[in-house]
């Protein structure tokens, strides 16, 4: 399925329920730091986000070092921020289970 890249008015309202995350200077990517009590559960959130992303064939680009996990959301064949950025932005807020 082929995605199409959201205007800035799009974006904007979007952003709106995404409180934690930062959209780019640039306006084609969304990110945010989760953080976690230690290691395994910023590794299970890793898994748990990773299942979500395979199911909806969107991969985030992310690293994680001991309790933090960075992650970057945009849709590299539309050239910016779909639908699809902000439904796994989402997603991945749920797995976190309310973390900062």
């Amino acid at each position: 399925m082929k995605y199409e890249k959201l205007d800035q008015a799009a974006i904007g309202e979007r952003m709106l329920a995404l409180t934690q995350w930062s959209l780019s200077p640039d306006g084609t990517a969304i990110s945010r730091r989760f953080v976690f009590a230690d290691f395994a559960e910023a590794f299970a959130f890793m898994t748990r986000s990773a299942l979500i992303a395979e199911r909806l064939d969107h991969h985030p680009e992310w690293s994680n070092v001991y309790r933090h996990v960075d992650v970057a959301l945009t849709t590299h064949s539309a050239g910016g921020l779909t639908d699809l950025d902000f439904r796994l932005a989402s997603a991945m807020d749920k797995a976190a289970g309310g973390r900062d």
